[in-house]
């Protein structure tokens, strides 16, 4: 048997918010066993970005990351948000460690190509250090990871929350019993997004392209979904989505093969 792990997936909106990140906290810690926390915070760096007069642009909800952009993102992501989860565990008995990718090259990316929009310096996960990462895990530590990684040439990259907690959990499989938890705004997926409480208790792969077909799963959830297929695929053990204050309560939509 395999020892379990748990990797839970915070947005911004909840890490940046007195009342809500305590209440995250406080649950997180609740967590038995082994556990990582990867944590977004888009709102606090478009906040300061806009009082230092750096406009932030962003297209289909992905922020372009100029160079300016990036020194923003580093010091939101990789400093004020990430140290104070850190400390806020700390001061709860939780031996948390602030983690970007490029910190004991955790995480290494490669600067996303340009397409059809040219993202910046934006990274796409190439490769993780599951055995650092498990050494820490081991060792009683707890990884708070920020939205960053690097690409081993001296460059940060700003990279999406979601690939990151995908990418370290996949890898992770390797070593641990892993389940992956995505917060969200609403109790799961819904069967219907007018109603809170129509949460669809678990999806199989065949019950997701039913639901995609009829027009009851659309829009942002469909790649969250595809992305939590791909990672029971790489040896993930299960996947939820659920409420951030939901965390310890078993509820949520379990996404199984």
């Amino acid at each position: 048997m395999r020892e379990k792990l748990t990797v839970i997936k915070v947005g911004g909106k909840i890490v940046e918010e007195e009342a809500t990140l305590h209440k995250l906290l406080d649950d997180f810690a609740a967590i038995e066993g082994y556990k990582v926390l990867v944590h977004g915070g888009g709102r606090s760096a478009t906040k300061l970005a806009t009082q230092l007069g750096i406009e932030s642009q962003m297209v289909n909800g992905r922020r372009i990351t100029d160079a300016e952009t990036l020194k923003v993102v580093t010091m939101v992501y990789g400093g004020l948000v990430n140290k104070n989860i850190v400390a806020g565990l700390q001061a709860r008995g939780v031996n948390a460690l602030g983690l970007t990718g490029a910190d004991m090259d955790v995480i290494r990316s490669v600067k996303r190509p340009v397409k059809d929009v040219d993202y910046g310096f934006v990274g796409d996960v190439k490769q993780v250090n599951a055995e650092f990462l498990g050494d820490l895990i081991h060792k009683g530590v707890v990884p708070v990871m920020a939205p960053l990684t690097h690409d081993g040439a001296g460059n940060l990259l700003n990279t999406n929350a979601d690939t990151i907690a995908g990418e370290t959990a996949k890898a992770l499989a390797a070593l641990f019993d892993v389940t992956l938890v995505f917060c969200f705004e609403k109790k799961g997926v819904l069967r219907d997004e007018n109603d809170d409480d129509s949460v669809i208790p678990q999806i199989t792969p065949a019950q997701f392209k039913q639901y995609v077909a009829d027009g009851v799963i659309q829009g942002g959830m469909i790649p969250k979904l595809e992305n939590s297929f791909e990672a029971l695929n790489a040896g993930v053990t299960e996947v939820v989505i659920t409420l951030a204050s939901a965390i310890n309560e078993n509820n949520g939509t379990c996404i199984k093969k």
